[in-house]
């Protein structure tokens, strides 16, 4: 089960400096493997994550082609491209190069996208982002 604590704080401070973002190789996908767009899940579900053309690493790693997945939950608008993922409970880190987790939501509908990023959190150059899933929780 994940927690949705947030991490100590880095991108948070308006001081932040920013960092170089690392390219995406041509043909990356991101994608959800479960639960599917538009699926009824319980308050407490499995979530995995499907990645083509790259390696999953965990964060502090800097090998090339390989990142770690961020969970977004319910994010209107995506992070800035110039500064790390925010860590906080609508932005979620799996820096231990995880490719599932178990979450908790509470009930209603719900949006979930998959967003990689390098050893340092920055996302790619482009970005390698799933296509957002709307679920409900019962």
């Amino acid at each position: 089960m994940i927690a949705l604590a947030p991490l100590t704080s880095r991108a948070d401070t308006p001081q932040a400096a920013t960092l170089p973002r690392n390219s995406a190789p041509a043909g990356v996908e991101l994608y959800f493997i479960s639960p599917e767009d538009g699926a009824t899940v319980g308050q407490e579900f499995v979530v995995r994550f499907g990645l083509r053309g790259m390696g999953v690493a965990p964060a502090g790693s800097a090998i090339a082609k390989t990142g770690h997945h961020h969970l977004l939950i319910d994010v209107a608008q995506m992070p800035a491209l110039n500064l790390p993922i925010p860590a906080d409970a609508n932005h979620v880190h799996f820096g231990g190069g995880q490719t599932e987790a178990t979450v908790k939501l509470g009930p209603g509908k719900h949006t979930l996208q998959l967003n990689l990023a390098d050893a340092l959190h920055m996302q790619f150059d482009p970005p390698v982002l799933s296509t957002k899933i709307t679920i409900t929780v019962k």
